[in-house]
């Protein structure tokens, strides 16, 4: 539907909508910034602070984006994001999802913060990445699902590069200028301008 209205006005409608956007957000105490544009719809899971949500300026949601936070979760997008169709946000605990400035998240990426997960700038997660501040308890003797969970902050410094379907485990660094190729799963720190691959991730090159 939205596609469609947007074939028959062009750009209009998205700027018409991105404000009808943002007046929903407000409502729910989310603090939106200047130049927000949205092409979808959000849907929001807050059993947190709507206020702990924030869009700085000249935010770019190109799809429907599900933001979810509980107890004091906080997720900030930091000027000139852009994140593609269909992203999910969860944070929880103590912990901060923040995007920085002039990075882009791209379509069906995961980012799970019971802890911070706290992405530097001008940084690319590609296609249905999973990043994990949090993983199940499983000792044997007990049903994982009724463990709860442990929880580490992830860090990925600016300018790192996450191909597509690379899974980041809880506590891990990612060094300025990290590349990690696609289908990696990355279980330990990165050096800076490295290039890592495989399952676990392991350094395979420097960028020069």
């Amino acid at each position: 539907m939205f596609s469609f209205l947007a074939l028959l006005t062009n750009s209009r409608y998205w700027l018409l909508h991105s404000l009808l956007m943002r007046l929903v957000l407000r409502c729910y105490g989310v603090r939106v910034g200047r130049g927000f544009y949205m092409q979808g719809v959000p849907r929001l899971k807050l059993k947190g602070l709507g206020r702990n949500i924030v869009f700085e300026d000249n935010v770019r949601i190109l799809g429907d984006i599900d933001l979810r936070n509980r107890e004091n979760g906080r997720i900030i997008f930091r000027t000139g994001v852009t994140v593609e169709g269909n992203c999910r946000f969860v944070s929880a605990r103590e912990g901060t999802i923040d995007i920085g400035e002039g990075s882009i998240v791209t379509a069906y990426a995961i980012i799970n913060g019971g802890a911070d997960v706290l992405v530097g700038r001008q940084c690319i997660i590609g296609p249905r990445a999973s990043i994990n501040a949090n993983e199940h308890r499983f000792e044997r003797d007990v049903p994982v699902r009724q463990q709860g969970f442990v929880h580490a902050d992830v860090i990925i410094e600016d300018d790192c590069w996450l191909a597509a379907n690379v899974v980041l485990m809880k506590g891990v660094r990612l060094g300025k200028g990290s590349i990690i190729g696609a289908g990696a799963v990355v279980t330990r720190d990165t050096e800076p301008y490295s290039i890592n691959g495989g399952v676990p991730a392991k350094k395979i090159g420097e960028r020069r």
